[in-house]
């Protein structure tokens, strides 16, 4: 079992307090793994009794009984009898529970329950529900492995090019490991969950029904992750496919896809004019394995995995991140937590000298002094100037502690 640590130490300050946590991600991505750490958690350093705790999971037969809030509150009080105890209280993947947040606001109410719950929907804390909880929930937002957990798997040399190129062919879910890390195979098992994902989040929850459209925009997308894709060109391409779409259904189907996290919308910012641009924008893949799942992965691909590598990086270690634009020129990665920012271009080699320059110089267009990066596959490639750093992409991902660079 990968200990999930950043996620634990998200959660940890607010373990026996009022407040739901809500837990947010992909299918597969280990939000139930995360649920039991946080029971062993409760256990060991709280010393928290197991017949206090009560672990709905949505996803096993057992539970299927429930299926609406009244259902959710009937079992839980039937188990929670005892007075002035505190109850924890674990139901992963709520989504499949009609009416669900009805139970937890009551649940909430009584003050006798420390509440975790996950869901694979970005959607799941809608706008109402956030209104009917405000200032009592807290959401941790949950990725597939990054490089640094996957290298901690069966003791796996961190610098060994072939590790990193698994890890961008494969990509982290953390079942992979359960299976031959042969190509053949681990396709077959990112197919089964990316076939999941789609019916059960898109399909299904959407009440979609050309579902063959649906497949062909969403592999679209995902063969053109870190390009600039509209809802137009993609309404062009199915044109030259000899399909029909209006660019309005293909907005709701992109919007369907992010919100069921198999890839996200970044938009792009101007620099200069200091403002988010509302056209333009790129999407990237909720886990890059999905490339192998659909389209296959070919050698050219590289430079677009490294990116969306970086790219999920970044919003694991919380930043919020657009693509920048400054003049005619584009920078990768705008990144933002609290009061830091941080630019970076993401490249395979900077052997080429005109690939050198491009990289450089649209960062040396940015005139502020926030830190400036460059990543690349190269080893001993020590350019910097004008104060923009390089770094070895392995390393940039296998940082313990986040540098100031």
């Amino acid at each position: 079992m990968i200990e999930r640590k950043r996620y634990i130490s998200k959660i940890e300050p607010f373990i026996q307090k009022p407040i739901v946590k809500v837990i947010t991600g992909i299918r597969r991505c280990g939000k139930s793994t995360l649920l039991e750490q946080i029971i062993q958690v409760l256990i060991t350093t709280k010393a928290v009794r197991e017949n206090h705790i009560i672990f709905i999971n949505k996803e096993l037969l057992e539970f299927d009984t429930i299926r609406d809030y009244k259902d959710l509150h009937a079992y839980v009080s039937g188990i929670c009898k005892q007075p002035d105890t505190m109850y924890y209280l674990f139901i992963d993947e709520i989504q499949e529970i009609e009416a669900w947040e009805k139970a937890i606001t009551s649940f909430l109410a009584e003050k006798k329950y420390d509440i975790y719950i996950t869901g694979s929907n970005a959607r799941l804390l809608s706008s109402e529900l956030a209104t009917l909880l405000s200032g009592r929930y807290i959401e941790c937002a949950m990725q597939t492995l990054t490089f640094l957990e996957y290298t901690t798997i069966a003791n796996l040399q961190q610098q060994d090019m072939s590790v990193f190129n698994s890890y961008m062919i494969y990509g982290g879910f953390p079942g992979i490991h359960h299976v031959v890390l042969e190509q053949s195979v681990v396709r077959q098992y990112l197919q089964a969950i990316y076939s999941t994902v789609l019916l059960k989040d898109v399909v299904l929850k959407n009440s979609i029904r050309d579902v063959a459209m649906l497949d062909v925009i969403a592999k679209y997308v995902i063969d053109n992750c870190g390009n600039i894709t509209t809802a137009k060109s993609i309404s062009l391409y199915m044109k030259s496919q000899k399909r029909s779409i209006s660019i309005d259904t293909v907005l709701q189907y992109l919007y369907f896809c992010c919100d069921a996290h198999i890839f996200e919308k970044v938009q792009r910012y101007d620099i200069k004019g200091k403002r988010v641009l509302e056209t333009h924008e790129k999407y990237y893949m909720g886990d890059v394995g999905f490339k192998l799942a659909t389209v296959g992965y070919r050698p050219q691909d590289i430079s677009g995995q490294l990116e969306n590598i970086v790219y999920l990086e970044l919003r694991a270690r919380g930043f919020r991140v657009h693509v920048g634009k400054v003049d005619d020129k584009e920078i990768d990665f705008v990144a933002e937590k609290d009061t830091e920012k941080l630019y970076i271009q993401v490249c395979t080699s900077l052997a080429n000298e005109q690939v050198v320059e491009r990289e450089y110089a649209s960062l040396e267009a940015v005139k502020d002094y926030y830190p400036k990066l460059v990543l690349s596959l190269d080893r001993g490639f020590e350019t910097s100037r004008n104060g923009i750093r390089w770094m070895n992409i392995q390393d940039f991902l296998l940082e313990e502690k986040e540098s100031n660079y």
